[in-house]
């Protein structure tokens, strides 16, 4: 895992937190929530790969 695979999953929620001030401060709590359910599906997304490739390394260093 490199450190810009990092940076972008902190981008992402940064986003999502000025997104989710925003549309709280403007009465739409709703929309808040549904887009901070957003940022959370995409990030998970992005990681479901990554521990995949992380389980079947161990699985080939173990010989499973």
């Amino acid at each position: 895992m490199d450190v810009g695979f990092i940076f972008k999953i902190g981008a992402i929620g940064i986003i999502v937190a000025v997104l989710n001030t925003l549309l709280i401060r403007s009465g739409r709590e709703d929309q808040a929530m549904l887009t901070t359910l957003a940022g959370v599906v995409v990030v998970l997304m992005m990681i479901i790969p990554k521990i995949s490739e992380l389980f079947s390394s161990v699985r080939s260093l173990f010989d499973l």
